[in-house]
């Protein structure tokens, strides 16, 4: 189920093609009402809401010009945020503009306004009709509702353009994929205890190559009660896998009477869904273009980074390594802590060595990752800081960037219950 969720989601077109299946059936419904029954309606509709068929015709041929306008418009419009988005941001937000619902709503809503219109001028003939029609006036006001979703587009674009906005999306999205994580941990109330399964040993390999982009680990876990097997899980969502490469060892009596390949989705691009390295790695490719020559906004990758450390601390919550499922049955292995933190800050660390408020926002981000996560992660989080300024040439920044920057190494070392040290302090002439 959850793979064809995925699947819908990646068909773009099809809200689009919901909304002009819509369109079709109204034009054709409208056609037979103009047709059969606008006779028996006239002493109930106002005689002002009815057309003759020449007037309808030069009226819905109007509308039907400008609703194509309108979406050429709009269509125009999204590349142009498309390629803002990839160009100033980085190319994997595209996913988050192109799989919003209220973009493809409004071009679904703005093609199936121009489609009923021109069917409904296709079926205005004077053969046809021996009196007024009143689909002429349902293209008005489908007229209008596009107009005014026109209006909205345009407030909702320049809203959701600005980078503050995608931050807030992109965090969201993060903690979305925690929250889930601590969810499967409280439900489970697992402990890290030594993994001896008995019986058959069967190895479950992928059937082709791509991203695991969702895991099922309750579905998982239930049948592995229900057959009595000992799950183990080898691979971790965002992973690449090649066909043939193992998914699972499972250990049983018998053999398992359902695909274990079921449990799990492939795709051809990661997804944050379940990814924590995906959904922070999307964050910080935006500060790492933020502190670019070519965009130089050094404001927007320190926010970033700042915020950066509450995501770690929730991260550091979590239990590490070899963890239980489903009443001992599902062995999964959570990525250590200090490879997050790697992953998250090798790359800042390498482009910001230069600039000195990138590196006072890694030691405050790091603080507060200490101050919301759990104490058994002070030492990686030191470790960390240390990694950091490590390529700093310390001795080239300015004196009182120099302090600046032993301010917030003394304060990381009270938040991660470490003996801070003194920096190599030069005094400028």
């Amino acid at each position: 189920m959850k793979a064809l969720s995925f699947w819908l989601k990646e068909k773009l077109w099809i809200t689009p093609a919901f909304y002009i299946v819509i369109s079709i059936f109204l034009s054709i419904f409208f056609y037979y009402v103009d047709l059969l029954y606008i006779d028996e309606l006239k002493p109930y509709v106002p005689a002002i809401l009815l057309t003759n068929v020449d007037l309808a015709k030069t009226i819905m041929g109007s509308l039907s010009g400008a609703l194509l306008t309108m979406t050429t418009f709009t269509f125009s419009t999204i590349l142009v945020v498309l390629t803002m988005y990839s160009s100033q941001f980085s190319p994997r937000t595209l996913r988050n503009f192109i799989h919003d619902k209220i973009v493809w709503r409004v071009l679904g809503i703005f093609l199936s306004g121009f489609i009923y219109n021109t069917l409904s001028l296709l079926f205005m003939r004077e053969d046809l009709y021996e009196t007024d029609v009143i689909s002429t006036f349902i293209g008005i006001i489908i007229a209008f509702f596009c107009l005014s979703t026109f209006a909205y587009f345009i407030h909702y674009i320049a809203t959701n353009v600005q980078v503050g906005q995608l931050i807030n999306q992109l965090i969201k999205d993060t903690e979305d994929a925690i929250s889930k994580f601590e969810k499967l941990q409280e439900n489970e109330k697992g402990e890290e205890i030594t993994w001896s399964p008995i019986g058959i040993k069967e190895t479950h390999q992928a059937e082709k190559e791509g991203y695991i982009q969702y895991m099922s680990f309750e579905k998982l876990g239930n049948y592995a009660q229900e057959q009595k097997l000992k799950v183990e899980i080898l691979v971790n969502p965002g992973d690449y896998v090649y066909e043939g490469k193992p998914i699972f060892h499972v250990y049983g009596v018998n053999h398992a009477k359902q695909s274990i390949n079921n449990f799990y989705s492939l795709g051809t691009s990661r997804t944050t869904e379940q990814d924590l390295d995906f959904a922070i790695q999307k964050l910080v490719e935006v500060a790492l273009r933020a502190i670019s020559p070519g965009i130089n906004d050094p404001n927007t990758a320190n926010n970033i980074i700042i915020r950066l450390g509450r995501l770690l601390g929730q991260l550091g919550r979590l239990k590490k390594g070899p963890f239980l499922l489903a009443e001992e049955h599902v062995l999964y292995r959570f990525p250590a802590y200090k490879k997050a933190l790697y992953k998250t800050f090798y790359q800042l660390s390498h482009y910001g060595k230069e600039d000195i408020s990138v590196l006072i926002s890694i030691l405050e981000s790091l603080k507060v990752a200490a101050e919301m996560g759990d104490n058994r992660h002070y030492v990686e989080l030191w470790e960390i800081h240390a990694y950091v300024l490590e390529g700093v040439d310390i001795g080239a920044l300015k004196t009182f960037d120099q302090e600046v920057l032993q301010e917030k190494v003394d304060e990381l070392a009270i938040a991660t219950d470490q003996h801070s040290y003194h920096l190599v302090l030069t005094e400028k002439n």
